[in-house]
């Protein structure tokens, strides 16, 4: 029976949150903290993430502002624009690097495309997101793209609703529990679980049992086993 597939972008299709560590790691390294190792920069970090994703969103532009503050909070000496110039810069370098989809997507894309009803659904910054799928290649195996601020519940009841999908052939597959597995399951759909090994910290949380069926595979390629 054809269902209605929707899939995430980042951590799911292509790899994405690797290079925002990279991103921390030259910031650390610049910082040069002389009482704080880098998780505990890192978690001041987390927090401001955490606390400014809310108002402004995701994505490297943000990124570069979470940098930016952190910063200006950790510094041991006078902050300098030059040395925001270089910090934000760590971030902004994102968008150059190579687009990198995950080892059998493409393929898997392939074929689910040509058994059932594909929707991308992302966050983040609209423009970079769109950017991204341009770049990838993978826009030509999804009927209707869709990018949001945030992926919660009620996002995923507006998305179901607008497209008129069967919520009981509708499945969300993604790397988040956060944004993709558990919401989804929370609007009454089904949801896979492909985990990523670098998934943002933010984007984890325990699985939640909810109205729909809950699948696990390994790796995205596996899809092909069960639709």
């Amino acid at each position: 029976m054809r269902q209605f597939l929707i899939i995430d972008a980042d951590d799911t299709l292509w790899e994405n949150n690797i290079y925002f560590e990279r991103a921390f790691d030259e910031f650390a390294e610049f910082l040069n903290h002389s009482s704080l190792p880098p998780q505990e920069v890192r978690d001041v970090l987390d927090e401001i993430e955490a606390a400014n994703a809310r108002i402004h969103g995701y994505g490297s532009a943000n990124f570069a502002r979470n940098l930016r503050q952190c910063y200006q909070h950790l510094a041991e000496h006078e902050v300098r624009e030059d040395d925001l110039k270089i910090v934000m810069g760590f971030a902004e370098r994102i968008l150059e690097r190579p687009m990198e989809v995950i080892e059998g997507v493409a393929e898997t894309l392939e074929y689910l495309a040509s058994r059932h009803d594909l929707t991308l659904f992302t966050k983040g910054h609209p423009e970079e997101q769109k950017l991204k799928i341009d770049r990838s290649g993978l826009g030509v195996f999804f009927g209707h793209t869709a990018i949001v601020k945030e992926k919660d519940r009620e996002a995923y009841r507006k998305l179901v609703e607008e497209r008129g999908m069967d919520p009981e052939r509708t499945w969300m597959i993604g790397n988040s529990p956060k944004s993709d597995v558990n919401p989804a399951l929370e609007a009454g759909l089904n949801a896979v679980f492909v985990p990523h090994a670098h998934t943002w910290i933010l984007e984890k949380q325990d699985l939640m049992p909810g109205k729909g069926r809950l699948l696990v595979v390994e790796r995205f390629g596996d899809l092909r086993e069960h639709f």
